[in-house]
């Protein structure tokens, strides 16, 4: 099983593909638990990233994205700024796997009233996924 783990890893990094299959969605209540927990974040303003390394993870990564109610009230803006954050992920996620060393888990949400464009939203999540690496090659 761990062969199989570790070429699956691998294969990843070296086919990427902009996709965003049901193996990468963060779903596990367990895993949601453990980011609120013991979570770590990355911000770039109006994003933030909330992350922690998983050892039981069959991917690399497990990505999900939250748009609070308390920003925007009507679910047809929240469900706008979900599909948005999750192009904007699929789209770069190769930025977050160059330098994944182990799994991780993450979750990823917009934070503002403001509507930004979609543009605006990728150059950020850009942003947000390269301070995320830079902050793994920091950590010891």
């Amino acid at each position: 099983m761990s062969e199989l783990k570790n070429l699956y890893f691998c294969l990843t990094f070296y086919f990427m593909n902009q996709t965003y299959p049901k193996t990468e969605k963060l779903k596990k209540k367990k895993y949601i638990d453990l980011l609120f927990s013991e979570g770590r974040t990355v911000t770039k303003y109006p994003l933030r990233l909330v992350y922690v390394p998983v050892k039981d993870l069959e991917v690399p990564l497990q990505m999900g994205v939250s748009v609070s109610k308390r920003y925007f009230k009507k679910a047809v803006d929240r469900n706008y700024f979900k599909r948005v954050l999750r192009e904007c992920y699929r789209l770069n996620k190769q930025i977050l796997l160059n330098d994944l060393q182990e799994p991780y888990v993450m979750m990823f949400f917009y934070q503002t009233k403001e509507r930004l464009t979609y543009t605006e939203i990728e150059e950020k999540t850009k942003q947000l996924f390269e301070k995320f690496t830079d902050t793994l090659q920091k950590t010891p």
